[in-house]
């Protein structure tokens, strides 16, 4: 670089950081906003019985005060009456793709730019946030596209949850989450530089997504229902493969997520210290106690599976991804009824963009019925279970003092009929009501 060119560099990061200082000081010295809302009824959180009407004080965003009663406003707060309704946290997706269209083909991969993606995950993640998901763990996006629309939402350009972002998940040559299904120099040019091969390599490109600015590092453990490339739902990575990616996204202060079908993949991501499986479909009974003795969060993802049992025949998936398909709807719910019988954590996650964005409350009632979950379980695992997988315990999952105000309401109990989330009647997200 030259001088000049050094030079220039220097101006444009000295005007950054004064407009930066600039911002804080003058939001530093805006008066404070101040929120009260009063609930007919108070789930605070779902392990406590829920209490009757009651104040939540918010003030900048946060919640200051949660007191018992209805508590008239002070001077110049604004008053949210929902005394005709039950409040609770807001919801949390540990498993989303905001960028994902479950209507569109695969080809669709070779058309679709990625200023197309962020605009469709714009629009995704306001239909998601209104569903009363106010926090989301998006396991995959192409190129910056996660990042980009994670970055617009919390500098207050467009509506969204709060996200955690992995980026492009690593995987094998030809394997899930590698481009395939087109001519080989298409997918040289399509390919997300997101393959690896041997130890070294895959923690190189657990430390690149650590650059690119990934809160979780995701890694295709075995095949995928939905890849063109890979010929079934083996293992993918190598045992050693496995292990340099988890050890190097926990050397990094990341934790790590593995897709994984099947039995031997999800054994072998365990093993290697993954924080967490997604889907875990053909967990054996002994996997799922390796599991437990590791600690290993289960995501199972059941929403998916009615997704794909939607699309069946339609034309959107090819005769090789149907024949997986129809493989995995022979066990669906399985894997996760044995993780919580066997006491394995399983957290609330629906791998949204496999079907429809906004549907995602749809998970309870399968959690229920498939998983053998009862209501409070189910939405313990979309509150506190899923804010200590995403590390976020103080942050979200609760409605206490100090949490942000990330809050819902819906009619009537949803602790009697959990079905009740799937029709969300108010939003809020870090103090903001959702329109």
């Amino acid at each position: 670089m030259s001088m000049i060119a050094r030079f220039m560099v220097m101006l444009l990061v000295s005007a950054a950081a004064s407009s930066v200082a600039a911002q804080g000081s003058s939001q530093s010295s805006a008066p404070h906003q101040t929120i009260v809302v009063q609930a007919g009824h108070l789930m605070t959180d779902p392990a406590r019985p829920i209490a009757g009407p009651s104040t939540i004080m918010i003030v900048d965003g946060r919640i200051q005060s949660v007191t018992a009663g209805i508590v008239p406003p002070p001077a110049g707060a604004r008053l949210i009456d929902l005394t005709n309704r039950t409040v609770m946290p807001g919801l949390i997706d540990a498993h989303v793709h905001l960028v994902g269209d479950s209507r569109a083909p695969f080809w669709r991969g070779a058309v679709d730019t990625d200023d197309y993606l962020t605009l469709l995950g714009a629009h995704n993640a306001l239909v998601t946030l209104r569903a009363g998901f106010t926090t989301v763990r998006d396991l995959g996006s192409p190129g910056v596209t996660g990042f980009a629309l994670r970055r617009a939402i919390d500098e207050g350009l467009i509506e969204g949850p709060r996200m955690l972002v992995a980026g492009e998940p690593l995987s094998t040559i030809g394997g899930h989450g590698d481009t395939a299904g087109f001519r080989p120099e298409v997918n040289e040019v399509l390919q997300g530089h997101n393959t690896c091969t041997g130890a070294d390599q895959c923690a190189a490109r657990v430390r690149e997504q650590a650059r690119n600015g990934a809160d979780v590092i995701k890694f295709m453990a075995t095949g995928g229902v939905l890849s063109q490339g890979d010929r079934g739902l083996g293992q993918a990575f190598t045992d050693e493969e496995m292990r340099a990616i988890v050890s190097t996204a926990h050397s990094l202060g990341l934790k790590a997520a593995a897709h994984a079908h099947s039995d031997e993949g999800i054994a072998a991501a365990v093993r290697a210290g993954v924080d967490s499986i997604e889907h875990g479909t053909f967990a054996s009974p002994a996997t799922l106690q390796l599991m437990r003795q590791h600690g290993t969060t289960l995501v199972p993802t059941l929403m998916a599976f009615e997704g794909i049992r939607e699309r069946l025949g339609t034309g959107v998936y090819t005769p090789r991804v149907e024949d997986k398909v129809r493989m995995t709807l022979q066990v669906v719910g399985r894997a996760a009824r044995g993780a919580i019988q066997a006491g394995v954590p399983v957290v609330f996650g629906t791998d949204e963009g496999v079907y429809e964005h906004g549907l995602d409350a749809g998970e309870f009632n399968l959690l229920v019925t498939e998983a053998g979950m009862t209501p409070q379980q189910a939405i313990a695992a979309a509150t506190t279970g899923a804010a200590h997988l995403l590390g976020l315990d103080d942050e979200v999952g609760k409605i206490a003092p100090g949490y942000s105000a990330d809050l819902i309401a819906v009619d009537g109990d949803p602790l009697a009929n959990v079905r009740l989330l799937e029709h969300v009647g108010f939003v809020m997200v870090r103090g903001h009501v959702v329109e």
